[in-house]
């Protein structure tokens, strides 16, 4: 049994296939079924350890990005993807696998074209809200479709197709750290917590505001904050400089990126989460039942993410705050009008319970071994 997972080289892309390959793997430990070889596609291993922790090889592929936008880079990458194509067919032939399941992302349009040559069966996931072009084009031939919205079924062609299973989440950040979480920062139980991620990157407008405010927040909150690995050493001193002789210093912590561990502990210990709209976090906020504040990436440079924040924030688990409008008057406002409101905490975290999906790492696995199993008779 031989299954290739692709998809764009981001975490949001990454991380859910972690999941479903960690899915398939425990299936396959309670069957008792053969060990499946399981393959990477990328234009990059986006984090080998994960890779080498769930049995999993890389193999490189070719493939440039599809810009939405004027470049002249368009023109180059094109190239990249057309020569993509018969370099993803040399890999796909010499693996010739059971299944290609597919995140999206520009990197897997070679993979999954060369798998429709070949005949190869092929399995696509979205994550956000108004699915991606990759995924669109992909979904034309594929034999099973599952999206994390259920929006997103208006987007594709063939219903019938489609599954509404949810976004995947790795075991290792599943379930908070509920024990001794806020002794992990050295918090106190009594202070609200407010946990502000911006994503693997960080958030610059994010972090700035955080940083204008940060006296403000301190004298009422306890904050961890996730600025980004480049940015985290030149915040720390900003931090430190701002915050010098406060007496409540000791409630901000900050780091570049929050590890599994670390963040299990966060979502234990968390009043509320302030974060970008990338669909991934967005499940794992749902998935802890802890209220948000969603500040998504504008429009003219993401679109999914703004549809995400404001698809969630339907639902009532989450509020939406635009970029530019996240000013600290209005976080400071927004942060303790929802944090004084026990009867609106509630309802939000009753939301997220109602919208989370903790089985779609399962529910696409399982699906997975069917399709294989299908096409091996």
């Amino acid at each position: 049994m031989k299954i290739v997972l692709t998809g764009g080289g981001t975490g949001g892309h990454f991380y859910p296939l972690i999941s479903v390959a960690q899915e398939i793997n425990s299936l396959v430990a309670e069957h008792q079924l053969v060990k499946p070889e399981l393959y990477y596609l990328s234009n990059a291993p986006y984090d080998e350890q994960l890779l080498f922790e769930n049995e999993i090889t890389y193999k490189h592929i070719f493939s440039g990005k599809m810009r939405t936008y004027l470049s002249l880079k368009n023109g180059v990458d094109f190239f990249r993807t057309l020569f993509g194509i018969p370099h993803a067919l040399y890999v796909l032939y010499k693996i010739w696998p059971d299944i290609v399941f597919s995140k999206g992302g520009y990197v897997s349009v070679p993979v999954t074209i060369a798998a429709r040559i070949l005949r190869i069966p092929v399995f696509v996931h979205d994550s956000d809200s108004v699915p991606g072009r990759a995924n669109l084009l992909a979904g034309k031939w594929a034999a099973r479709i599952a999206i994390s919205y259920p929006e997103a079924v208006d987007h594709f062609k063939y219903p019938k197709r489609v599954a509404y299973t949810g976004n995947p989440i790795r075991k290792e950040v599943k379930i908070p750290a509920t024990r001794d979480a806020h002794a992990f920062f050295e918090f106190v139980p009594d202070v609200p917590v407010v946990i502000i991620v911006g994503g693997s990157q960080g958030a610059e407008a994010i972090n700035n505001t955080i940083l204008q405010s940060i006296k403000e927040l301190v004298n009422h909150f306890q904050v961890v904050h996730q600025v980004g690995e480049a940015n985290v050493e030149p915040f720390k001193e900003l931090a430190r400089v701002e915050l010098k002789g406060h007496e409540h210093a000791h409630r901000y912590r900050v780091f570049g990126t929050l590890s599994a561990e670390q963040l299990r502990h966060a979502a234990g210990c968390a009043d509320i989460f302030i974060s970008r709209a990338g669909s991934g976090s967005i499940f794992e906020i749902a998935n802890w039942e802890v209220p948000a504040i969603l500040v998504p990436i504008p429009g003219s440079v993401s679109r999914d993410q703004r549809e995400n924040a404001y698809a969630y924030a339907r639902t009532g688990a989450a509020e939406v705050i635009e970029q530019e409008n996240f000013t600290p008057h209005v976080v400071h406002n927004e942060l303790s009008r929802i944090l004084a409101d026990k009867e609106l905490l509630a309802t939000m975290r009753a939301a997220a319970k109602e919208f989370k999906r903790p089985d779609a790492g399962r529910d696409i696995a399982q699906e997975i071994m069917k399709i294989i199993l299908k096409h091996e008779t």
